[in-house]
């Protein structure tokens, strides 16, 4: 793992669930504050309309000057995309606010997540802050060709802490009549889009983060897709509604048993630093296997 490696880690371990609100609703950013959420996402984009947008800046800007020392949730903005023409128009109004990160939309590259990190190194300057301080979560599954570049996220910017998917934006942009097949399973382009999304992640050493459950009512299912997507590596989740929070959260917090199993691997090599493979409880383990104890530990530490 190479120097920044770790400390990436740590920061996208500081978080399990990524709850989405509306900018434009002062009462209800108010409520995600008491939802239990890691992070809000003020939203700017998909949730507010077009004679909103002007209305939901000033929301979402005072809102984040209210609550600037909140020490948890954590404040991201979910801004418009960068072809929408409405995104330096939301950065100029919220980064004064000082958020703690910024959610891009429909990224289509790496290169879109360089180029919002440029705009929000003007912003920090402005504001007399450190440069790089203001953190970047991407969704990149948003569009065909955000899909098909999930590579390209490595070295985009030491901003990026965590990688995204969507389904809904996709199958409008490839006119899928709907995501899920007769049985409730993503069909195979969203599969692969999912996919794509941790491996992307993995590539840049960021945070894969799940997709929303939209039948916020239905706790059976969204604690069964929680668990198939921590398994498959996935290490938050977005959420539309509070009530979704307590089962994300369970599900992403490291149990004791596991914390305990990922010590013994560290543990492990640490007193045979020459080692390649090691034996632990009756199984073989090797380098990347420490790694991925490793990243369980920060994480179990920072929710702690």
């Amino acid at each position: 793992m190479h120097a920044t490696g770790h400390d990436e880690i740590e920061e996208c371990s500081l978080m399990r669930s990524l709850l989405f609100v509306p900018g434009d609703s002062a009462k209800k950013l108010e409520k995600g504050l008491a939802s239990g959420a890691d992070i809000l996402l003020i939203d700017l984009e998909d949730s507010v309309s077009a004679d909103r947008k002007e209305a939901a800046r000033k929301i979402a800007a005072d809102f984040l000057l209210a609550h600037r020392d909140h020490a948890s949730p954590r404040l991201f903005v979910r801004i418009n995309d960068l072809a929408s023409g409405l995104a330096d128009a939301d950065l100029a109004a919220v980064m004064p606010a000082l958020p703690e990160g910024i959610l891009l939309p429909k990224s289509n590259s790496g290169k879109d997540v360089t180029r919002l990190s440029v705009k929000l190194s003007v912003h920090e300057a402005r504001a007399g802050v450190t440069e790089g301080q203001t953190q970047i979560l991407a969704l990149i599954t948003e569009t065909a060709v955000g899909t098909l570049s999930a590579a390209s996220y490595p070295d985009a910017s030491k901003r990026l802490i965590g990688l995204s998917w969507g389904a809904e934006d996709l199958s409008a942009a490839i006119g899928a009549s709907t995501a899920r097949d007769e049985n409730g399973r993503y069909t195979d382009v969203f599969r692969l889009a999912r996919a794509l999304t941790i491996l992307g992640a993995s590539a840049a050493e960021v945070a894969a983060i799940d997709t929303v459950y939209i039948n916020y009512r239905d706790d059976a299912g969204l604690a069964q897709e929680c668990r198939q997507a921590e398994r498959d590596g996935f290490a938050a989740k977005l959420a539309i509604h509070p009530a979704q929070i307590p089962i994300i959260n369970e599900v992403f917090t490291p149990s004791v048993e596991a914390v305990r199993h990922a010590q013994a691997i560290v543990d492990a090599f640490a007193a045979d630093p020459t080692a390649g493979v090691i034996g632990v409880e009756g199984q073989m383990f090797d380098r990347p296997h420490l790694r991925r104890a490793e990243r369980l530990i920060a994480r179990a530490a920072s929710i702690a």
